[in-house]
């Protein structure tokens, strides 16, 4: 299976270990945008060119969805929010709904504003049991 790793920019140190295992399961992984350099958007920030990358991001993120099986989300703590989902990941999680993605949630359904939204997307949660993946 093809699967796009998303999560927040605070959890990017967790990839390598997740494309590490889930390859050798046998998936096929991609790594979410500026991944190897999460500061990126930080260069953007408070400049008129910050929406024009942004939108870039949104944009490149759809490409790569619609070439994969799956996405799966890192959703850990932050902040003291319990399984955390921002909002960047929230619109991949959105895109891979539309385009009729399976979407693995690593943890549970945040609770929040926008619970009743995810729970729509139906998303799978393997509770860290990267075997679920299928």
């Amino acid at each position: 299976m093809k699967i796009l790793l998303i999560c927040s920019k605070a959890f990017y140190d967790k990839l390598t270990y997740f494309k590490t295992e889930l390859e050798s399961l046998g998936h096929i992984i991609s790594m979410p945008n500026c991944w190897d350099c999460p500061e990126t958007e930080d260069k953007f920030r408070g400049t008129t060119e910050h929406s024009a990358f942004k939108a870039k991001m949104f944009k490149q993120s759809e490409d790569t969805i619609k070439n994969m099986d799956a996405v799966l989300c890192l959703n850990y703590d932050k902040n003291n929010q319990k399984n955390y989902i921002g909002g960047a990941t929230f619109l991949e999680l959105y895109d891979a709904f539309k385009l009729n993605k399976k979407i693995f949630l690593l943890h549970p359904i945040p609770e929040g504003m926008l619970k009743d939204e995810l729970i729509g997307f139906n998303p799978i949660i393997i509770n860290e049991d990267l075997t679920k993946i299928k």
